[in-house]
């Protein structure tokens, strides 16, 4: 099964700043896959928010942000066939077959496809494929890192608001 790299941010910072950038985006990476840590399966569904934030949609949301920009705009092809949806807000949409498992594991292998594609490439390297027009891998870097930094906190709060909710018993 994949799996998200250990490397932190303090162990980039005399390197390159193409390894700070991966860095950093892994670790948000991983603290977004792990807000779903110890959660039963009604409590990473649960909605707090008028929007389709949930703490599964985010993560489920995640995978999608991966293919959009490093298979989408590395690749050139179409979001119709990677198989994601058309827009952002669809793609939080939770389906009755996903679980915490199939999520966290559909997360895991997007990011491990995003390293793949980006592996060989330079910061200046440009990506033909987003609907912005061509874009340096720098500047797609950067747009994932504010991404993944907004979704985390989002998790945070709905975790902080899940697990303080006091259990109804008998």
């Amino acid at each position: 099964m994949p799996s998200l790299p250990s490397a932190s941010a303090k162990d980039v910072i005399d390197q390159p700043a193409q390894a700070q950038f991966e860095a950093f985006i892994d670790e948000h990476r991983g603290a977004l896959n792990a807000c779903l840590d110890g959660l039963t399966e009604e409590q990473a569904r649960r909605s707090l928010v008028p929007s389709r934030t949930t703490l599964l949609g985010l993560v489920k949301h995640a995978a999608f942000v991966e293919k959009v920009w490093f298979d989408e705009a590395v690749a050139c092809r179409s979001r119709a066939e990677i198989g994601i949806p058309a827009t952002p807000d669809e793609s939080f949409i939770l389906d009755e077959d996903d679980t915490i498992e199939s999520v966290r594991r559909a997360h895991r292998e997007a990011c491990d496809a995003s390293r793949l594609a980006t592996s060989s490439l330079g910061l200046d390297d440009i990506l033909q494929g987003n609907r912005r027009g061509p874009l340096p891998l720098r500047w797609v870097y950067l747009h994932v890192l504010r991404e993944l930094a907004q979704h985390c906190g989002h998790a945070e709060i709905l975790r902080e608001q899940i697990l303080s909710e006091p259990t109804v018993g008998p």
